[in-house]
Parts: structure tokens; C-alpha cells; sequence
């Protein structure tokens, strides 16, 4: 469970961090001033995605380990009850 909380409040910092980034930089190029707030966020979750993909990576693969360690007693004690079911 740890596993999964940390890799999803990064995943939600980088993308904050992105849409901030994409914002100030929208801004900084746009005369007007003014940010339509669709194609920013559009935009950061995006490019959060690729870099989540790299940057995350260590992340991603405890969590991935820790659900396939579940999966693997889920299945260790489902096939125990099996063969007990199966000596009655």
C-alpha cells in the first residue's frame, strides 16, 4: 500500500509541477496574457506522462513488485484450500 500511495502522490506532484511549468510558459509567450486553462493541463499530462515514464521508474517497479508478491500469496493460498478441498 505504501508502495502504491508514494508512486501516486508523485505522479500528481510531477503533474501539478507540469501544469504550473506549461502555464508560466504559455503565459510568458502569449501577448495577451490570458490562458485558456484546456490546452495547459492537456498539455502537462502529456508531457507528466512521458517523464513520469522515465523519472518514476524505481517507483513503478517497487509497486509493481509489491502487487505481484500479493498476487503470488493470493494464489499460494487459494491453491492450498484447493488441495484441501480436494483431500475431503
Amino acid at each position: 500500500m505504501k508502495e502504491f500511495l508514494v508512486y501516486t502522490a508523485l505522479r500528481v506532484l510531477l503533474f501539478i509541477g507540469m501544469v504550473g511549468l506549461v502555464v508560466g510558459v504559455w503565459t510568458l509567450l502569449d501577448s495577451d496574457g490570458q490562458v485558456n486553462m484546456i490546452w495547459p493541463v492537456v498539455i502537462a499530462f502529456a508531457l507528466s506522462g512521458v517523464a513520469s515514464y522515465f523519472l518514476l521508474n524505481r517507483q513503478r517497479d517497487a509497486f509493481a513488485r509489491k502487487v505481484e508478491e500479493r498476487a503470488a500469496r493470493a494464489s499460494a493460498a487459494f491453491e492450498e484450500r484447493r488441495a484441501r478441498e480436494d483431500k475431503e
